[in-house]
């Protein structure tokens, strides 16, 4: 089966960020991403859980599957979010079977 060439992306951020990362993100033109709830981890201020957080609202990964082509317009959309809040982006490189979903 033919695979073809695709980078992940995956952004942890705080839960009340994310309609603004999301928002973003399309208007960059991602056409697709999940969002998943994250219960917990452990960063440099050690570990931490969604109920030991103050407000409790917690994190959220959101996910994006596209072409490499388009990664430098999705980090320069995702960062105008990031970079004044709690974030972590992260890049890996994919294969997908269906490059025309994506």
């Amino acid at each position: 089966m033919e695979t073809h060439d695709a980078k992940r992306v995956e952004i942890v951020i705080e839960a009340p960020l994310e309609s603004r990362l999301t928002d973003a993100l399309t208007k960059s033109g991602v056409t697709g991403f999940t969002v998943l709830p994250v219960l917990g981890g452990s960063g440099r201020s050690g570990q931490w859980t969604r109920e030991g957080q103050i407000g409790r609202a917690g994190m959220v990964m959101v996910i994006c599957l596209i072409k490499p082509d388009r990664l430098d317009t999705l980090l320069e959309a995702a960062f105008t979010v990031v970079k004044k809040h709690i974030g972590v982006v992260s890049i890996t490189d994919a294969k997908v079977l269906r490059a025309e979903r994506f």
